[in-house]
């Protein structure tokens, strides 16, 4: 599976941005597909996930309320929306693929990773 998320950019503080991540290769139907984020100079941390095959969704708690994600079937793209943008949601997003669909908050657990896309939100 190869993935590939694009939507970033630059923004100001209040704004919203949708990611999208477009898997090719294999179908992702059974998988769970996560988002995670690295802001600088720190680890990479879980945004949230989708089983998609259907559709149900985990967030971490800092994601519930402004991150919403969700998928496009027929496009096998997965969409992280992000409203009211904080600067400290400035990072690096990435999506990721887990092979065994389940609900996965580790990093470990998935297969497949894209190469990111940063989101800067000035203040």
């Amino acid at each position: 599976v190869q993935l590939q998320a694009s939507g970033g950019g630059m923004v100001q503080a209040g704004g919203s941005l949708r990611l999208s991540c477009v898997a090719s290769g294999r179908s992702i139907r059974n998988y769970g597909m996560g988002w995670f984020r690295q802001p600088p100079g720190k680890a990479r941390e879980f945004v949230g996930v989708i089983r998609y095959s259907r559709g149900s969704t985990y967030y971490a708690d800092f994601a519930k309320g402004r991150f919403t994600i969700s998928r496009d079937v027929a496009e096998n793209t997965v969409y992280l929306q992000i409203d009211n943008l904080k600067p400290e949601d400035t990072a690096v997003y990435y999506c990721a693929a887990d092979a065994s669909g389940v609900v996965s908050t580790t990093a470990t657990s998935y297969d497949y990773w894209g190469p990111g896309t940063l989101v800067t939100v000035s203040s």
